[in-house]
């Protein structure tokens, strides 16, 4: 018995001892080109430059899967011509930020002693300072928490005179399919079919706009489309980015395995791709989402580009729904809670309560379905409505709380909907 107890021992000295010789060795970083995708700004004497690294540019550039524990470090370039010294505030980037001996930390296990020492020096070395001369060019990498899709961030700057400069960064980040970026919208219409309109003729075309999402042939009416944005090129993308909304993943071979995944285990997905629905002949143009911690809950929000332009705005038609629990079918189903209206006053008050949110008002056009007459979606799902689709504004520039408008166009009384 002792015998095999030593030899057991023995085995597990050897194991140790062979896990704890690996060597540290980064791939040199000027052969790494994540800097070609890099975004520059300027503030006055202060240009900040900005590249979030993807998983393959991770792991070679600091020779561990730092994607694996969750950690994506962005790399920061600050130069300072104005007169005095500047103070980088890594929190602006992300509140809860790894400091970089503590990614070291991390990723320790295996590795000799003499490596260990070279991955702090290396880490070290190569993190953001905080402090950045007159005249002076500073460079390096902040350790993130992990964002698919788009990385949006902000880079706060501050000045002896206390005065902030704030960047704000949209960055694709290479590996994840999102569905919008497959889109063409420059070539969805021509300059003649975008019709503009006043405000009394665009509450007439919203008012006449289908109630509902179709199927791919147009035979089945779904879910209502209750929302319309009006905002910029670029608000409407930066706003529900900035309001914590996730982009969705195309559907894919690869991507349909982890969704399924998802939901047996109840793991919370934040890119799982969503069904098509159908309008102007087509599947949604882009949809967001916000996760729950169990997969089958989330809020769901499908939008169209629409023909449409009011005061040199776009507009899109949307639909908003809430999932409330998954179905086990051949295939994962997804059922929407039934009251869809709570769905578009709970999408109001994000936006609200995230500073994007300019004014708004309602218009009908869905058609009332009572709780005791309710409607069904495309999977057979039953909702009510009190027939109103809400009409937002939105701004990627913050507005107060206290500055959100009104339109009086249909005061929407609260009621049961009985």
């Amino acid at each position: 018995m002792w015998m095999q107890r030593l030899a057991l021992w023995v085995t597990f000295i050897l194991i140790v001892s062979g896990c704890a010789t690996r060597t540290y060795n980064p791939r040199p970083m000027e052969e790494v080109p994540f800097k070609n995708r890099a975004q520059t700004q300027h503030d006055g004497g202060v240009r900040v430059t900005a590249a979030v690294l993807s998983a393959a540019e991770t792991k070679d550039v600091f020779g561990l899967n730092l994607y694996k524990k969750g950690i994506q470090p962005i790399w920061l370039e600050i130069e300072n011509n104005e007169k005095e010294l500047l103070a980088f505030l890594p929190f602006g980037v992300d509140p809860d930020y790894f400091s970089p001996l503590e990614v070291a930390y991390m990723h320790r296990s295996g590795f000799s002693e003499s490596a260990r020492n070279q991955m702090d020096q290396y880490f070290h070395e190569h993190s953001m300072e905080v402090w950045v001369a007159p005249g002076a060019v500073r460079s390096g990498f902040v350790f993130t928490n992990l964002e698919e899709g788009t990385k949006d961030f902000n880079v706060d700057v501050i000045g002896e005179d206390h005065k902030a400069r704030t960047f704000t960064f949209f960055i694709p980040v290479p590996g994840l399919r999102v569905d919008h970026r497959e889109v063409d919208f420059y070539s969805l219409y021509s300059k003649n079919e975008i019709v503009t309109y006043d405000e009394k003729g665009l509450r007439k075309a919203l008012e006449g706009l289908p109630c509902c999402a179709t199927n791919k042939d147009g035979t089945e009416q779904g879910d209502p489309l209750n929302l319309v944005i009006i905002g910029g090129d670029d608000d409407l993308y930066h706003s529900l980015l900035r309001s914590g909304w996730d982009e969705t993943e195309t559907i894919s071979d690869r991507s349909t395995p982890d969704t399924k995944k998802s939901s047996a285990s109840s793991r919370r997905y934040r890119y799982a791709p969503v069904s098509a629905l159908y309008v102007y002949g087509r599947p949604q143009d882009a949809a967001f989402q916000k996760a729950r911690e169990n997969s089958g809950l989330r809020t769901i929000v499908r939008l169209w580009l629409a023909p449409m332009s009011f005061e040199g705005k776009s507009l899109w038609i949307g639909q908003i729904s809430r999932e409330i629990r998954v179905r086990s079918l051949p295939e994962v189903v997804h059922r929407i809670n039934p009251d869809v209206d709570e769905a578009r006053t709970h999408f109001i008050q994000d936006l609200w309560y995230s500073q994007r949110l300019a004014k708004f008002g309602n218009v009908k056009g869905v058609g009332a379905a009572p709780i005791s007459e309710p409607r069904k979606n495309l999977t057979g799902d039953p909702y009510f409505t009190d027939g109103y689709r809400v009409v937002l504004w939105i701004s990627s520039k913050p507005i107060s709380f206290r500055d959100v408008g009104f339109v009086e166009w249909e005061k929407v009384r609260p009621t049961k909907r009985r």
